[in-house]
C-alpha cells in the first residue's frame, strides 16, 4: 500500500515538473505579446504551409503527437487546438487530425485519473451524477457517447468523471472519438475560414471582414444550433 502511494507521488511530481519545463522553454523562445501579434501569426501561416506541402504525413503526425500531449499531460481543451488544426490542414485532415488526438489524449487522461484521482472524484462528484451512474450501468457506450456529444462539463473534468463509473477504456476512447466530431468540425472549420480572411488581409481585417466571411459565418451559425441542440439534450440527459 505504502509503495502503491508512493509510486503515485513520484508520478504525479514528475507530471508536473513536465508541465513546469515545457512552459519555461517556450516562454524563453515566444514571449505573450509576440504570439499573440498579428505579424507573427500571419508569418508562421506561410512557415506551416509550407511544411505541410511539402511533407503533409510528418506534420499531420507530428501535429496528433502534440494535440495528444496538449491534453494530457498539460490539460489543455479542445478549441484552440481545433481552430489551429484548421487553420494549418483545413476542414476535413484538420478534423481527422484533431478529433483521434482528442480522443487518444482524453483516454491517457481518464487513465490517469482512473489511477490517481478516482477515489477524490466519487467523493466529490458521485452524489451530484447518481442518475447517471444508473444510465451508464444500462448502456455503457451509448451513454458515454451522448455524453461525450451534449458536453456541458469542462473538457478536463468530463475525462475524469468516467472514472466513478468504471467505464471500459474502449468505450470511453471510441465514444469520444465519435461524439465530439460535430463540435469539433464546427471549430475546425472556423480556424479555416480564419486562415482564408488572414490570407486575404495584409493588416489585422475587421470583426465584420472575419464575421461575414461564409466560411467563418455558417460553421458559426452550425455552431449556435449545436449548442441549442445541445442544451435540450442536456437538460434531458443530466434530469434526475
Amino acid at each position: 500500500m505504502e509503495k502503491g502511494k508512493k509510486t503515485k507521488l513520484i508520478i504525479g511530481l514528475s507530471y508536473f515538473t513536465l508541465i513546469i519545463i515545457f512552459l519555461i522553454l517556450f516562454f524563453s523562445k515566444f514571449s505573450l505579446s509576440e504570439i499573440t501579434s498579428y505579424d507573427f501569426i500571419k508569418d508562421n501561416r506561410l512557415y506551416f504551409l509550407e511544411l505541410r506541402n511539402s511533407n503533409l504525413f510528418l506534420i499531420s503526425s507530428i501535429f496528433l503527437i502534440l494535440t495528444i500531449l496538449w491534453v494530457f499531460p498539460f490539460l489543455g481543451f479542445g478549441s484552440p487546438i481545433a481552430l489551429l488544426g484548421g487553420f494549418i490542414f483545413g476542414k476535413w485532415i484538420g478534423t481527422l487530425v484533431v478529433v483521434v488526438g482528442l480522443s487518444v489524449g482524453a483516454t491517457f487522461l481518464y487513465i490517469f485519473g482512473n489511477y490517481f484521482l478516482k477515489d477524490l472524484v466519487k467523493d466529490k462528484f458521485l452524489n451530484k451524477y447518481k442518475n447517471l451512474e444508473i444510465k451508464f450501468k444500462k448502456s455503457e457506450f451509448f451513454y458515454l457517447l451522448v455524453y461525450r456529444f451534449i458536453g456541458g462539463i469542462p473538457w478536463q473534468l468530463s475525462c475524469i468523471l468516467p472514472t466513478i463509473f468504471n467505464v471500459r477504456v474502449s468505450n470511453f476512447f471510441f465514444a469520444s472519438l465519435i461524439g465530439i466530431i460535430p463540435q469539433i468540425f464546427l471549430a475546425v472549420s472556423i480556424g479555416s475560414g480564419l486562415d482564408k480572411v488572414i490570407d486575404q488581409n495584409s493588416e489585422i481585417p475587421s470583426i465584420t471582414d472575419i464575421i461575414f466571411l461564409p466560411d467563418v459565418y455558417f460553421p458559426i451559425i452550425g455552431f449556435f444550433i449545436l449548442v441549442l441542440l445541445t442544451i435540450f439534450l442536456k437538460r434531458l440527459f443530466y434530469k434526475n
